[in-house]
């Protein structure tokens, strides 16, 4: 993976979900993938997390949004990580909540 910010959001993301023991698969969002998907798609206590990385003030995209509100309206759990808030995220899995409380 190259060495971007956003890299590095991954890179810390990757390594919280596997101290955690948490499922996750990183789809491709080009080519043959599905556009839009969030960058990690995980199972943790048997709830569906979708998690979209950014860095440097990065924002989502429509499209990004439009799959988060989905997975949301199903039931599902979002965040939308970067490095200001990617510790707060470990914080929430130990204690052993989602964000909503």
């Amino acid at each position: 993976m190259a060495n971007t910010p956003e890299a590095k959001v991954k890179d810390k993301i990757k390594k919280i979900l596997n101290a955690h023991n948490i499922y996750y698969a990183m789809p491709h969002g080009a080519g043959f993938g599905n556009a839009g998907v969030p960058d990690f798609l995980c199972c943790w206590k048997g709830k569906f997390v979708a998690i979209e990385a950014k860095a440097n003030g990065g924002r989502t995209t429509a499209l990004q949004n439009k799959h988060l509100d989905e997975i949301e309206k199903t039931g599902g759990i979002t965040w939308v990580i970067n490095e200001i808030n990617v510790e707060m995220f470990d914080a929430f899995l130990k204690i052993g909540v989602d964000k909503d409380g």
